[in-house]
């Protein structure tokens, strides 16, 4: 790769999206990219959405020794790390990618499957102290999860009208200012555990959410997946 890495995509090993429900629920969600991490088992997920796979990295317990010689034999890097660690091997993805440059960086495999403690340690890799500056997203034909900091400011929510769009505060979250959505927020404060953010619907093609301080999940959600 000659030139600089900018958009990269991890591929973990949780609920495994087809690539047709990727591709209808976000439109080009792979062009442009630079680099592709699988973690672990989500070298099987890359293969089956028909991604190049740069590098792997885990510990290599869901691959197993099979899978990796079969890496080995493509010729690509491999990153084994001890199962004793405190990273999980998501996060090695991660960090491999913001390490190698990225500065976008999309995971994919990040929810679903059978542990939910992985799911939840997923999207709290948005918030990784390694990867501030970084435009970070998990993707899934259900859902585009991004975090926004009182740092950060504002997000842009561009989109298909009648989408859903779901605010998640992970504290207190001030000045919360949105745009383009069916119920308005105006300078309001969103606290953790009133549901007060869930659900709104894109209004139009063009929509933003601001917030003056705190931290904010913002999970925009396909319309086919209103009830």
């Amino acid at each position: 790769m000659t030139s600089p890495l900018v958009r990269a995509i991890v591929v973990a090993d949780g609920a495994h999206p087809t690539r047709a429900a990727l591709d209808a629920a976000w439109p080009d969600w792979d062009a442009g990219t630079d680099l592709v991490v699988a973690a672990d088992g989500g070298a099987r997920l890359a293969d089956a959405l028909g991604l190049p796979i740069h590098r792997w990295v885990g510990d290599g317990d869901s691959l197993g020794e099979t899978g990796l010689a079969e890496l080995r034999r493509r010729g690509v890097p491999i990153e084994l790390a001890s199962p004793d660690k405190d990273e999980s091997d998501t996060e090695l993805g991660l960090l491999a990618a913001v390490g190698a440059g990225a500065r976008r960086v999309t995971i994919i495999g990040a929810l679903g499957g059978p542990r939910p403690d992985h799911a939840l340690a997923n999207v709290a890799l948005l918030g990784h102290p390694a990867a501030v500056g970084c435009e970070l997203q998990i993707l899934d034909p259900t859902a585009r999860i991004r975090l926004l900091d009182g740092a950060s400011g504002r997000l842009d929510l561009a989109g298909r009208v009648g989408d859903l769009v779901s605010l998640i505060p992970l504290e207190a979250v001030d000045g919360v200012t949105t745009t383009g959505l069916r119920f308005p927020l105006r300078d309001d404060t969103l606290i953790v555990g009133p549901a007060r953010g869930i659900s709104n619907i894109r209004a139009a093609s063009d929509a933003s959410v601001a917030i003056r301080s705190g931290r904010l999940l913002v999970i925009e959600a396909p319309a086919t997946l209103r009830p």
